[in-house]
């Protein structure tokens, strides 16, 4: 919020002397804000960066989409899969997301077929 009769430019002069620099990031395509649960998609957004005293603070401002988080099945858990079962690398990645990344019913899964 700008003090009364302080046009853009003075504040800007203001900041500066204050050591506070303020920059637009122009052409932001996306930007994404991922929390353990949710992700924050932000597809058309401003974002604003602020230095002040060698900190630095984004600002966005747009509507994000918001969606469940998608777990990523890590490879060395595929790998283990297809080591003990002889499955497929497809065959496995099927089992744990079934299994909701439990190894052990993964392999009682594929080896019960």
């Amino acid at each position: 919020m700008m003090p009364r009769g302080m046009n853009p430019k003075q504040m800007n002069q203001m900041m500066k002397k204050l050591g506070i620099n303020v920059k637009d990031i122009k052409n932001v395509e996306k930007v994404i804000i991922i929390t353990d649960q949710k992700e924050y998609i932000f597809d058309q957004a401003e974002v604003t960066l602020m230095n002040a005293q060698g900190q630095q603070t984004y600002q966005i401002v747009g509507s994000p989409r918001i969606q469940p988080r998608k777990e990523e099945i890590p490879q060395e858990d595929i790998d283990l899969i297809v080591d003990q079962t002889g499955k497929t690398a497809d065959e496995a990645k099927q089992a744990l997301e079934a299994s909701k990344g439990d190894i052990a019913e993964a392999i009682m899964k594929l080896t019960e077929e």
